[in-house]
């Protein structure tokens, strides 16, 4: 064989290596892509995920991720709709409105415990992916349905937004994480001066935010129901 056969049958064999080296083995795709990237920030955290990162864990190149989405922040709107998809609830037709609200509601709610390092990310993120404005949609739907006017579906759809995404940042991110006082009150002086707050205080633990999220939530409920025009 000549030197020259020799070398072009090294060539053509070489992509196919570094393909496989450079894919771990694998083809990428959007979906692996994605999984894998969210998978490293319920791990790491947000402020860890970066095309170099995500390409260590892939055991692909950087570039690679770019074929696939061609900005960081394609990327994050691929996130935001594994976050939708997780939230997302199957309506059952025996499902009344108030049920399907209640339903979407705690879908909402544990896709946000699911990953509570992205959601702080997700709750300021605009849902105009069309993922997003399907998932708007079939909430507003629900409301419409009921017979509620445009009006008012889009005030209550609010509203079910501003509960549901202050209790999931609150849970996820929220006040017992946030940024302290530089010299915070102690518990012996709230003991000894506050005692509506010292004897609320158990009831702040997370052992109650199951409670405390349901009695939110059915109170929100309830005041749409008795607010307006609607039919069951």
């Amino acid at each position: 064989m000549t030197r020259k056969a020799r070398a072009g049958r090294k060539a053509s064999t070489a992509p196919r290596r570094r393909s496989a080296t450079r894919d771990g083995g694998r083809a990428l795709s959007r979906e692996r892509i994605a999984a894998a990237a969210m998978a490293l920030v319920d791990r790491d955290g947000l402020a860890k995920l970066s095309t170099r990162r995500l390409g260590e864990v892939l055991g692909c190149e950087a570039m690679s991720i770019y074929h696939h989405f061609p900005s960081k922040a394609h990327l994050m709107d691929a996130l935001v709709d594994l976050m939708l998809a997780d939230a997302r609830v199957v309506m059952q037709p025996q499902w009344d409105w108030r049920e399907r609200l209640r339903r979407a509601a705690h879908g909402f709610r544990a896709m946000a415990l699911k990953h509570p390092a992205f959601f702080p990310f997700f709750a300021v993120h605009r849902l105009n992916t069309p993922a997003g404005v399907a998932y708007i949609d079939g909430i507003i739907g629900i409301l419409r349905e009921a017979g509620f006017s445009d009006r008012e579906a889009a005030i209550y759809f609010r509203e079910l937004g501003y509960y549901l995404t202050g209790a999931a940042l609150d849970e996820t991110a929220g006040y017992a994480r946030g940024p302290s006082s530089a010299e915070p009150v102690s518990n012996e002086t709230i003991a000894a001066s506050f005692s509506h707050l010292a004897a609320a205080a158990p009831y702040f633990q997370p052992a109650h935010f199951d409670a405390t999220f349901e009695t939110g939530l059915e109170i929100l409920l309830a005041g749409i129901e008795r607010s307006g025009p609607r039919r069951d």
